[in-house]
């Protein structure tokens, strides 16, 4: 099925004005943010290629994010939550709390917010969960490949400061090489030590510096 308008068309044909889509990236690495996007779209949008960002390049995303930020005609908002409030809540409030705060961002109170996946519990704003949005919704879509040109341009950076850890190439994913590295040198401070590998891993970097 193609992604498309189709979602937002019924419920702004039933009265709901301002229609959002939220999308997230960065659930399962054990490293860096998870990153939320917020999108609203104009009524007239279209788009051939746009879907969802894990079925695109990196090139293509790069190219999508530049067109869909710079349209003055989008509405959009970006938040992360970091390893510190993952490990404090976990990484299903985290995200659900990121994204509530992505919506917040766009100073505009939704109608309805369509959500890739499943419902949020306690959302504070009206939801539309859609399995697989980011294939059908071209809202969700869009804030798919902003959150995750977001923090893969994030985990980059995050690369340069620790070059040891190859973010550069898995973004924070549990490849085999970065467990490798892992388990021979611990986390850094960007890891989330309430994931298992992370906890496992046999030395902490944070507790070598304090040393």
């Amino acid at each position: 099925m193609a992604c498309t308008l189709d979602l937002e068309k019924a419920l702004w044909e039933g009265g709901h004005e301002v229609v959002v889509g939220v999308d997230e990236a960065g659930r399962g690495p054990l490293a860096g943010p998870v990153v939320t996007a917020a999108v609203v779209l104009p009524t007239t949008f279209e788009h051939a290629v746009l879907t969802d960002s894990k079925k695109l390049s990196p090139k293509k995303r790069d190219v999508l994010y530049a067109e869909l930020t710079s349209d003055p005609a989008i509405r959009w908002a970006c938040d992360a939550a970091g390893p510190e409030e993952i490990d404090r809540v976990n990484i299903l409030k985290a995200t659900h709390a990121s994204m509530a705060r992505a919506v917040a961002a766009l100073g505009k109170q939704p109608d309805m917010v369509l959500i890739d996946g499943l419902p949020v519990p306690r959302f504070p704003y009206p939801q539309q969960a859609v399995v697989k949005g980011d294939s059908l919704s071209l809202s969700i879509a869009a804030a798919s490949i902003i959150a995750k040109v977001e923090r893969d341009r994030h985990m980059l950076e995050m690369a340069e400061k620790f070059p040891e850890y190859g973010f550069e190439k898995h973004k924070g994913y549990p490849t085999k090489a970065h467990l490798a590295v892992l388990q021979m040198q611990g986390p850094c401070p960007i890891h989330r030590r309430s994931f298992a590998p992370v906890a496992q891993s046999a030395f902490d970097f944070g507790e070598a510096e304090d040393a």
